[in-house]
């Protein structure tokens, strides 16, 4: 993952007028549970570090690499040791690997010199503070002999990395203790036809709860509450958490009585219903010391979208890196940060890097992937102050700005030359225009379309729309620390709106005032928008016909909406959602206009837009592809006597 996915927790709630009324659980009606019921605890986990918030590889650069690893500690476990494989350098002779804390040094192992080799790292003694430990890993790399330095190519790396803890995790007692540090799991219980205020209160959790972990891949499950209870008839796994939202008179969050981990009811009038969400994940949760809670007014504050800001301010707080002739940096643009889709965006990249002997030569290279953006001789004095332009045509949801310095010369033997540093600083000033349409358009301009607030259009009553809203706007939630606001509304409501929308109509689409870029008509054609550069309309046939399932960005007027149909199959809009949920990535290289679903076949994204077509290279591969994956199922038809197949292009007639 590159620097530009990387995201930190972030506590978002901002308080305008907050009342929390903390009353003692032997003053209230029992809310218990049935008797027996109550969730597992863990018990001496072994966790890999994408559960904990990091990637599974850590990298060590040149003969002396740093990695910081922050690691969350739940109540009553203590990490005992890191676990991984190593991935050796070439040219290695040996070397070491140390587990510094502050200013002391927890241990120090040696590198096996066997590659693809297990390695253990003891982090026995380690200190906790705020449920979390810093941990910084040092390596020293000696060369084999005659050998000056690694390939930056090839660091040394440590894979497959997971943390063991030892003890057993305390089950909350409160509210302010309920979400523990590390969660892998939340269910979130709602009645089978939940009101559209329990519906509301529900995606706006799941959303809330993402946020709150960052990078942590937290699964989120909205299901049906079993009938005449409050709560599910199986208790939770370790480190999973279980959520009850119910619209009633009584207003607050309450942890229910029992054994072993406790599960958690919010409930509250409808209009009540989801400020009392909101009480989980605010900075003011902490003080919800007792069983149960009562929150006065909260409200999200909304992220107000700046023109000019710092790299800081945008997730960067610096970066610098060093090698003998060639140091290059990454500096992540990510315009979920800047709340809303940017254009024309500057940076004044300050900085600075070692100034070059005189026998060397060089350069410093601004890139976007591979398209230089801005290149200057290096001076003498190795300051950097430039502005550099980053064109719209190169901008992504999150964009890397490389920064290096070519350098040549004659190195001289080993010892004989200096190494170059070259740092990037964090107040480096970064400038933007709001992009209307977003730049770029399709899926890459989601979610940050989408903020400060999105309306979410779905049936109200039905539980099934409600997951889907959740897995929608979790998925979306993961691409931003920023958080997005949620309103969940009729479906009418939200298609008549002039606001940003998520409009869920699973069973088909039949909105004439939206146009969907790939739709069909019962027993019709498929009807596919601008796969070519001259933005005409293609059909495809099929006999017999193929349902599928879709995601689709349209522009609307002045606001994005993301339509979430099918052609009459919501299972294959569903099997689409949770192909998206079983990989991050998926939504974070997602490309195009529309995600078409088709049984059997892994979805294919489309690129169906002019200005599309201008992004990427890829599209006219990925509308071949639409074509060959539903040829595909509809050749075995034939094989079976079903039918046959039938492809016909037609272009539009000027006044068609």
């Amino acid at each position: 993952m590159t620097p530009a996915y990387q995201r930190s927790l972030r506590i978002f709630t901002a308080i305008t007028t907050t009342v929390i009324v903390v009353i003692p659980a032997f003053l209230l009606p029992s809310a218990a549970a049935a008797p027996g019921d109550g969730g597992s605890p863990s018990q001496s986990p072994v966790l890999a570090l994408p559960a904990l918030g990091a990637g599974d590889t850590l990298s060590f650069f040149g003969q002396q690499g740093t990695q910081t690893v922050t690691i969350p500690v739940p109540s009553g476990l203590a990490p005992s040791e890191l676990r991984a494989t190593v991935e050796l350098p070439p040219n290695l002779q040996s070397g070491s690997i140390s587990a510094v804390q502050q200013d002391r040094t927890l241990s120090r192992v040696d590198i096996p010199t066997a590659d693809r080799a297990a390695v253990t790292i003891p982090l026995r003694g380690a200190t906790v503070v705020e449920n979390s430990v810093a941990i910084t890993l040092q390596s020293f790399l000696v060369p084999a002999s005659g050998i000056c330095v690694f390939d930056k190519a090839d660091p040394l790396r440590l894979t497959d990395a997971s943390v063991a803890f030892t003890g057993t995790e305390t089950a909350p007692t409160s509210v302010a203790e309920f979400l523990p540090p590390v969660l892998e799991k939340l269910t979130v219980s709602v009645p089978a036809t939940p009101s559209q205020s329990e519906s509301n209160a529900a995606v706006a959790l799941s959303s809330a709860v993402v946020a709150h972990y960052g990078a942590q891949p937290v699964e989120v499950v909205v299901q049906a509450l079993p009938a005449g209870r409050n709560v599910p008839d199986v208790p939770s796994a370790p480190l999973e958490r279980q959520i009850t939202i119910i619209e009633q008179p009584t207003n607050g969050v309450t942890l229910l009585e029992g054994p072993g981990v406790p599960a958690l009811v919010i409930s509250g009038p409808a209009a009540e219903l989801s400020n009392q969400t909101l009480l989980l994940t605010s900075d003011i949760s902490r003080l919800a010391v007792s069983s149960r809670a009562v929150a006065g007014p909260l409200r999200v504050s909304p992220q107000l979208p700046p023109d000019s800001t710092t790299l800081r301010d945008l997730g960067e707080p610096g970066v610098s890196a060093t090698a003998l002739t060639d140091p290059q940096v990454s500096i992540g643009i990510d315009q979920t940060r800047l709340g809303r889709p940017a254009g024309n965006i500057r940076v004044n990249l300050k900085g600075s890097y070692t100034p070059l002997p005189p026998n060397y030569g060089g350069q410093v290279v601004v890139s976007v992937g591979d398209q230089v953006v801005s290149r200057w001789a290096a001076d003498a004095n190795g300051t950097i102050d430039k502005w550099v332009d980053i064109p719209d045509r190169l901008l992504q949801r999150f964009t890397d700005l490389n920064v290096a310095v070519d350098a040549a010369g004659d190195t001289g033997g080993c010892g004989q030359s200096s190494p170059i540093t070259l740092t990037i600083d964090g107040d480096s000033p970064v400038q933007s225009t709001p992009a209307d349409p977003p730049v770029p358009p399709g899926f890459q301009s989601i979610p940050q379309a989408f903020m400060p607030s999105v309306q979410v259009g779905l049936t109200v009553g039905s539980l099934d729309d409600t997951a889907r809203a959740s897995s929608i706007l979790t998925g979306l939630q993961r691409l931003s620390s920023v958080p997005i606001e949620t309103t969940v509304v009729p479906l009418a409501e939200a298609v008549a709106s002039s606001n940003p929308a998520i409009l869920i109509s699973a069973d088909g689409w039949n909105e004439p005032g939206i146009d969907l870029p790939v739709s069909t008509t019962a027993g019709g054609p498929i009807d596919i928008e601008g796969v070519d550069s001259s933005g005409d309309k293609t059909t495809l046939t099929l006999d017999p016909a193929v349902a599928f399932g879709s995601l689709q960005t349209v522009r609307d007027g002045d606001r994005t909406v993301l339509v979430a149909s099918s052609t009459g199959a919501a299972g294959q809009l569903d099997s689409l959602l949770a192909w998206l949920e079983a990989d991050e990535e998926r939504w974070i290289t997602l490309n195009g206009s529309a995600l078409i679903a088709v049984p059997d076949q892994d979805p294919i994204a489309m690129i169906t837009d002019v200005a599309d077509s201008e992004q990427s290279t890829s599209g006219d591969d990925d509308n071949k592809q639409l074509i060959r994956y539903i040829g595909v199922g509809v050749l075995v038809a034939i094989a079976l006597g079903v039918g046959f197949l039938i492809l016909r292009s037609r272009r539009r007639e000027p006044g068609s």
